[in-house]
Protein backbone atom coordinates (compact mmCIF):
# COMPACT_ATOMS: atom_id res chain seq x y z
CA UNK A 1 0.00 0.00 0.00
CA UNK A 2 2.74 2.84 0.56
CA UNK A 3 5.03 1.29 -2.65
CA UNK A 4 3.11 4.36 -4.45
CA UNK A 5 4.68 6.93 -1.60
CA UNK A 6 8.05 5.35 -2.56
CA UNK A 7 7.56 5.68 -6.39
CA UNK A 8 6.09 9.45 -5.55
CA UNK A 9 9.29 10.24 -3.35
CA UNK A 10 11.84 8.88 -5.39
CA UNK A 11 10.24 10.29 -8.87
CA UNK A 12 9.08 13.82 -7.41
CA UNK A 13 12.64 15.41 -7.69
CA UNK A 14 12.92 14.88 -11.08
CA UNK A 15 10.11 17.38 -11.40
CA UNK A 16 12.20 20.49 -10.83
CA UNK A 17 14.08 22.51 -13.06
CA UNK A 18 16.29 23.76 -10.61
CA UNK A 19 19.27 21.78 -9.92
CA UNK A 20 19.41 23.45 -6.22
CA UNK A 21 15.89 22.53 -5.50
CA UNK A 22 16.18 19.37 -7.35
CA UNK A 23 18.94 18.19 -5.04
CA UNK A 24 17.45 19.22 -1.61
CA UNK A 25 14.79 17.32 -3.01
CA UNK A 26 16.12 14.33 -3.48
CA UNK A 27 17.37 14.13 -0.18
CA UNK A 28 14.59 15.07 1.66
CA UNK A 29 11.96 12.99 -0.75
CA UNK A 30 14.18 10.02 -2.54
CA UNK A 31 16.21 9.61 0.40
CA UNK A 32 14.84 10.14 4.01
CA UNK A 33 11.43 10.04 2.89
CA UNK A 34 11.71 6.98 1.13
CA UNK A 35 13.52 5.01 4.05
CA UNK A 36 11.34 6.63 6.39
CA UNK A 37 8.15 5.01 4.59
CA UNK A 38 10.07 1.78 3.95
CA UNK A 39 10.57 1.84 7.96
CA UNK A 40 6.69 2.78 8.50
CA UNK A 41 5.35 -0.33 6.83
CA UNK A 42 6.92 -3.23 9.33
CA UNK A 43 6.15 -0.35 12.12
CA UNK A 44 9.84 1.11 12.66
CA UNK A 45 11.62 4.29 12.40
CA UNK A 46 10.53 8.04 13.08
CA UNK A 47 7.03 8.10 11.80
CA UNK A 48 4.20 7.69 14.03
CA UNK A 49 0.83 6.85 12.60
CA UNK A 50 -0.88 7.95 15.34
CA UNK A 51 0.71 11.74 14.59
CA UNK A 52 -1.98 14.41 13.71
CA UNK A 53 -2.08 14.74 10.02
CA UNK A 54 0.24 18.19 9.72
CA UNK A 55 2.95 16.57 11.97
CA UNK A 56 3.18 12.99 9.93
CA UNK A 57 3.63 14.57 6.72
CA UNK A 58 6.48 17.00 7.96
CA UNK A 59 7.97 14.39 9.79
CA UNK A 60 7.57 11.96 6.56
CA UNK A 61 8.76 14.89 3.77
CA UNK A 62 11.54 16.90 6.19
CA UNK A 63 14.81 16.12 7.41
CA UNK A 64 13.90 16.18 10.60
CA UNK A 65 13.45 13.72 14.24
CA UNK A 66 10.44 15.14 16.04
CA UNK A 67 10.89 15.04 19.91
CA UNK A 68 8.21 12.44 22.22
CA UNK A 69 6.61 14.47 24.88
CA UNK A 70 8.73 12.05 27.03
CA UNK A 71 11.99 12.71 25.51
CA UNK A 72 14.32 15.24 26.89
CA UNK A 73 14.64 18.49 24.78
CA UNK A 74 18.56 19.00 23.99
CA UNK A 75 18.89 22.46 24.98
CA UNK A 76 22.15 22.41 25.33
CA UNK A 77 23.01 21.61 22.28
CA UNK A 78 20.86 24.23 20.48
CA UNK A 79 22.12 26.90 23.17
CA UNK A 80 25.44 26.47 21.98
CA UNK A 81 25.15 26.10 18.18
CA UNK A 82 23.96 29.89 18.42
CA UNK A 83 27.20 30.89 18.30
CA UNK A 84 28.06 28.68 15.03
CA UNK A 85 25.63 29.58 13.39
CA UNK A 86 26.31 33.42 13.88
CA UNK A 87 30.12 32.44 11.96
CA UNK A 88 28.14 29.98 9.79
CA UNK A 89 26.49 33.03 8.01
CA UNK A 90 29.77 35.02 8.43
CA UNK A 91 31.00 32.51 6.13
CA UNK A 92 28.45 31.98 3.80
CA UNK A 93 28.93 36.01 3.42
CA UNK A 94 32.39 36.01 3.06
CA UNK A 95 32.12 33.16 0.28
CA UNK A 96 29.80 34.77 -1.82
CA UNK A 97 32.53 37.67 -1.75
CA UNK A 98 35.35 35.07 -2.55
CA UNK A 99 33.62 33.81 -5.42
CA UNK A 100 34.12 36.45 -7.94
CA UNK A 101 37.91 35.75 -7.72
CA UNK A 102 37.41 31.75 -7.29
CA UNK A 103 38.64 31.58 -11.07
CA UNK A 104 42.27 33.15 -10.19
CA UNK A 105 42.57 30.91 -7.10
CA UNK A 106 44.53 27.59 -6.97
CA UNK A 107 42.22 24.53 -7.28
CA UNK A 108 42.41 23.00 -4.22
CA UNK A 109 41.51 26.27 -2.78
CA UNK A 110 38.20 26.55 -4.89
CA UNK A 111 37.27 23.37 -3.84
CA UNK A 112 37.77 24.07 0.30
CA UNK A 113 35.89 27.08 -0.80
CA UNK A 114 32.95 24.87 -2.37
CA UNK A 115 33.31 22.40 0.62
CA UNK A 116 32.72 25.06 3.06
CA UNK A 117 29.82 26.57 0.84
CA UNK A 118 28.24 22.97 1.27
CA UNK A 119 28.81 22.52 4.66
CA UNK A 120 27.51 26.08 5.76
CA UNK A 121 24.72 25.92 3.46
CA UNK A 122 23.32 22.41 4.79
CA UNK A 123 23.88 23.61 8.69
CA UNK A 124 21.68 26.81 7.77
CA UNK A 125 19.01 24.63 5.55
CA UNK A 126 18.48 22.35 8.40
CA UNK A 127 18.17 25.42 11.11
CA UNK A 128 15.72 26.79 9.30
CA UNK A 129 13.97 23.84 8.41
CA UNK A 130 13.73 23.35 12.68
CA UNK A 131 13.26 26.89 13.16
CA UNK A 132 9.75 26.53 11.08
CA UNK A 133 8.64 23.70 12.53
CA UNK A 134 9.09 24.96 16.45
CA UNK A 135 7.14 27.89 14.79
CA UNK A 136 4.29 25.65 14.20
CA UNK A 137 4.55 23.72 17.96
CA UNK A 138 7.06 20.81 16.57
CA UNK A 139 9.70 20.10 18.32
CA UNK A 140 12.82 18.98 16.40
CA UNK A 141 15.80 17.42 17.05
CA UNK A 142 19.25 19.02 16.39
CA UNK A 143 20.28 18.29 12.92
CA UNK A 144 24.15 18.39 13.89
CA UNK A 145 25.94 18.87 16.81
CA UNK A 146 29.00 20.82 16.80
CA UNK A 147 30.65 18.47 14.00
CA UNK A 148 34.02 20.14 14.27
CA UNK A 149 33.97 18.84 17.79
CA UNK A 150 34.29 15.61 16.95
CA UNK A 151 37.36 13.14 18.25
CA UNK A 152 36.86 10.37 16.39
CA UNK A 153 34.90 9.15 13.15
CA UNK A 154 32.78 7.22 15.06
CA UNK A 155 31.76 10.51 17.23
CA UNK A 156 31.87 12.62 13.72
CA UNK A 157 29.25 10.37 11.45
CA UNK A 158 27.25 8.48 14.59
CA UNK A 159 27.10 11.39 16.91
CA UNK A 160 27.60 15.13 15.44
CA UNK A 161 26.89 15.25 11.42
CA UNK A 162 23.13 14.97 9.82
CA UNK A 163 22.13 13.20 12.52
CA UNK A 164 18.56 13.20 10.71
CA UNK A 165 20.34 10.62 8.12
CA UNK A 166 22.35 8.88 10.84
CA UNK A 167 19.32 7.71 12.42
CA UNK A 168 17.45 6.74 9.28
CA UNK A 169 20.52 4.60 8.42
CA UNK A 170 20.90 2.94 11.72
CA UNK A 171 17.38 1.97 12.00
CA UNK A 172 17.64 0.90 8.32
CA UNK A 173 20.89 -0.93 7.89
CA UNK A 174 22.73 -0.87 11.17
CA UNK A 175 20.63 -2.39 13.44
CA UNK A 176 18.78 -4.98 11.37
CA UNK A 177 22.29 -6.49 9.90
CA UNK A 178 23.93 -6.37 13.22
CA UNK A 179 21.79 -8.59 14.87
CA UNK A 180 22.48 -10.77 11.86
CA UNK A 181 25.52 -10.42 10.77
CA UNK A 182 28.11 -8.30 13.51
CA UNK A 183 28.72 -4.64 14.11
CA UNK A 184 31.71 -4.71 11.10
CA UNK A 185 29.11 -5.98 8.55
CA UNK A 186 26.50 -3.20 9.85
CA UNK A 187 28.78 -0.62 9.39
CA UNK A 188 30.21 -1.40 6.15
CA UNK A 189 26.44 -2.02 4.61
CA UNK A 190 25.39 1.54 6.23
CA UNK A 191 28.42 3.40 4.59
CA UNK A 192 27.47 1.57 1.43
CA UNK A 193 24.12 2.81 1.41
CA UNK A 194 25.21 6.17 2.29
CA UNK A 195 27.45 5.80 -0.35
CA UNK A 196 24.91 5.20 -2.85
CA UNK A 197 22.22 7.36 -1.42
CA UNK A 198 25.40 10.34 -2.31
CA UNK A 199 25.78 8.86 -5.62
CA UNK A 200 21.95 9.38 -6.17
CA UNK A 201 21.69 12.95 -5.13
CA UNK A 202 24.83 13.68 -7.24
CA UNK A 203 22.61 12.46 -10.22
CA UNK A 204 19.99 14.40 -9.00
CA UNK A 205 21.90 17.60 -9.17
CA UNK A 206 23.55 16.59 -12.38
CA UNK A 207 21.23 14.78 -14.85
CA UNK A 208 24.31 12.97 -15.29
CA UNK A 209 25.55 9.19 -14.73
CA UNK A 210 26.99 8.90 -11.54
CA UNK A 211 31.33 8.42 -11.31
CA UNK A 212 31.41 5.69 -7.90
CA UNK A 213 33.71 8.56 -6.30
CA UNK A 214 30.92 8.78 -3.35
CA UNK A 215 30.62 5.33 -2.53
CA UNK A 216 34.52 4.71 -2.82
CA UNK A 217 34.64 7.54 -0.31
CA UNK A 218 32.25 5.98 2.20
CA UNK A 219 33.28 2.35 1.83
CA UNK A 220 36.89 4.17 2.85
CA UNK A 221 35.52 5.33 5.87
CA UNK A 222 33.14 2.76 6.78
CA UNK A 223 36.58 0.40 6.10
CA UNK A 224 38.25 2.77 8.76
CA UNK A 225 35.53 2.79 10.74
CA UNK A 226 35.45 -0.98 11.62
CA UNK A 227 39.80 -0.30 11.68
CA UNK A 228 38.75 2.36 14.41
CA UNK A 229 36.90 -0.17 16.52
CA UNK A 230 39.53 -2.47 16.38
CA UNK A 231 42.68 -0.22 17.37
CA UNK A 232 40.33 1.30 20.22
CA UNK A 233 39.54 -1.88 21.51
CA UNK A 234 43.40 -3.05 21.52
CA UNK A 235 44.41 0.54 23.00
CA UNK A 236 41.99 0.22 25.81
CA UNK A 237 43.51 -3.18 26.50
CA UNK A 238 47.09 -2.34 27.19
CA UNK A 239 45.36 0.43 29.40
CA UNK A 240 46.81 3.42 27.21
CA UNK A 241 45.44 7.28 27.74
CA UNK A 242 42.97 8.30 25.02
CA UNK A 243 45.24 11.01 22.52
CA UNK A 244 44.56 14.68 23.99
CA UNK A 245 41.39 16.08 22.86
CA UNK A 246 42.98 18.82 20.12
CA UNK A 247 45.12 15.87 19.13
CA UNK A 248 42.24 13.63 18.15
CA UNK A 249 40.24 16.16 16.61
CA UNK A 250 43.10 17.53 14.23
CA UNK A 251 43.69 13.51 13.03
CA UNK A 252 39.90 13.27 12.23
CA UNK A 253 39.70 17.00 10.19
CA UNK A 254 42.86 15.46 8.44
CA UNK A 255 41.45 12.35 7.64
CA UNK A 256 37.74 13.99 6.70
CA UNK A 257 39.61 16.24 4.40
CA UNK A 258 42.26 14.32 2.61
CA UNK A 259 39.59 11.63 0.95
CA UNK A 260 37.24 14.67 0.21
CA UNK A 261 39.73 16.34 -1.67
CA UNK A 262 40.34 13.36 -3.57
CA UNK A 263 36.52 12.02 -4.39
CA UNK A 264 34.30 14.46 -2.84
CA UNK A 265 34.97 17.99 -3.70
CA UNK A 266 35.79 17.41 -7.13
CA UNK A 267 32.49 15.69 -8.04
CA UNK A 268 30.77 18.86 -6.67
CA UNK A 269 32.96 20.71 -8.28
CA UNK A 270 32.17 19.19 -11.45
CA UNK A 271 28.28 19.37 -10.81
CA UNK A 272 28.77 22.95 -9.75
CA UNK A 273 30.35 23.61 -13.25
CA UNK A 274 27.55 22.07 -14.86
CA UNK A 275 24.89 23.57 -12.55
CA UNK A 276 26.46 26.96 -11.87
CA UNK A 277 23.26 27.70 -9.36
CA UNK A 278 24.55 24.94 -7.27
CA UNK A 279 26.33 27.25 -5.47
CA UNK A 280 23.25 28.78 -3.48
CA UNK A 281 24.57 32.07 -2.85
CA UNK A 282 26.58 33.91 -5.26
CA UNK A 283 26.18 36.79 -7.05
CA UNK A 284 25.52 34.80 -10.57
CA UNK A 285 22.87 33.11 -8.76
CA UNK A 286 21.41 36.08 -7.06
CA UNK A 287 20.92 37.64 -10.42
Amino acid sequence: MLLPVVVFFIAAPLGFSSAVVRCVAGLYLAWLGTFKVALLAPGRGALDPGLPVLRFLFAAALPIELIHPDEERPEAAESASLASYTFKVATTAAIVHLHQYSKKMHPSMRLLLYGFNIWCTMELLFASIAAFCRALGMEVKPAFDRPHLATSLRDFWGRRWNLAVSAILRASVYDPLRARAGKEAGILATFLVSGLMHEALVCYLTLRRSTGEMTAFFLLHGMCRVAEERCVRRWTARGWPPPPRPVATFLVWMFLTAPSFWLILPTVYRGMEARPEMLLLTKESNT
